[in-house]
């Protein structure tokens, strides 16, 4: 099966940017740099790629939310993975930070962004470290700062690091955390499209959401969106842990059957016990029974 953000896990060599370059990195950003921002769009909304981060919304359709001729927006990515048995993002932002770099400056040429946060929680100190690196090799190579491969596309890109709490997940507690206030939810609307960060039209999205950016542009959207369902398109990095044998990230088709993923993906309950239940998402979700999960 083919593997997009997957594929070098655990190789600490893919983080380097040469690594990544070798590999047709940032190939989607000079692509993008000769495209119009709603071409951008319009390539992530016929993708079908939706939110990655819990509330499914389509990716495509929420960039467009932003208002016309809006001077000042920003680009937030929500890095702050506390929900209980979760570490997709923070395995992405581990191995490969480069491809959330280059999926961040495409989002924001397509946004017209040129401030974008990674709002990265607390205890992910290596993490954070790693992301700063692979910022700094992109600004090097011209990929950011004053300019975006020579194109007058001013951008900065900063790393902020929370303090641990759980709720900054939610977009408007992460946003009034990045303004240094209390991180507590805000009531909406507006949403932060209309009036996010400083009270600026904001995008926020997840690390994984942003990271299949540049395999969006580079398969094309229509490509992209038929490795998925007909509901949603791509793949999805799926995190199992607890009793089962093999505990990790897995990316896999939308849509793959749940104890297909257990039993087949992830070698089945510890020691060929028979599978009692599964909690299949935050600490919100219900727990499902043995004979919910097929």
């Amino acid at each position: 099966m083919e593997r997009i953000l997957s594929a070098n896990f655990g190789d600490p060599q893919a983080r380097q940017l040469q690594r990544y370059e070798a590999g047709g990195g940032y190939r989607s950003l000079r692509k993008a740099t000769g495209m119009t921002p709603e071409k951008i769009v319009e390539e992530v909304t016929v993708s079908r790629l939706l939110g990655r981060g819990g509330a499914g919304f389509p990716t495509g359709r929420k960039w467009s939310f932003l208002p016309k001729g809006a001077k000042n927006v920003y680009l937030v990515i929500n890095a702050d993975e506390g929900e209980p048995g979760t570490f997709k993002d923070r395995t992405l932002m581990r191995w490969e930070p480069h491809r959330l770099v280059e999926g961040a400056i495409i989002t924001c040429m397509a946004i017209g962004a040129h401030q974008a946060y990674i709002y990265v929680r607390g205890e992910l100190a290596e993490e954070a470290a790693i992301l700063e690196t692979a910022i700094e090799e992109a600004r090097g190579r011209g990929y950011l700062g004053r300019s975006v491969l020579g194109k007058p596309f001013p951008l900065e890109l900063t790393v902020h690091r929370g303090a641990g709490a759980y709720i900054c997940g939610e977009e408007t507690a992460l946003i009034n955390s990045l303004e240094g206030r209390r991180g507590m939810p805000r009531i909406k609307p507006p949403f932060p499209a209309v009036a996010g960060l400083f009270s600026e039209p904001t995008i926020v999205n997840n690390v994984e959401t942003i990271s299949y950016v540049p395999s969006i542009l580079e398969l094309g959207g229509a490509r992209f969106a038929a490795l998925g369902t007909e509901g949603e398109g791509g793949l999805r990095l799926v995190a199992v842990s607890g009793h089962v044998e093999k505990p990790g990230v897995y990316e896999l088709p939308c849509g793959t059957n749940l104890l297909k993923i257990i039993n087949e993906h992830a070698g089945g309950v510890l020691g060929g016990k028979a599978l009692k239940a599964v909690i299949p998402g935050g600490s919100s979700t219900p727990v499902l029974k043995a004979s919910e999960c097929d």
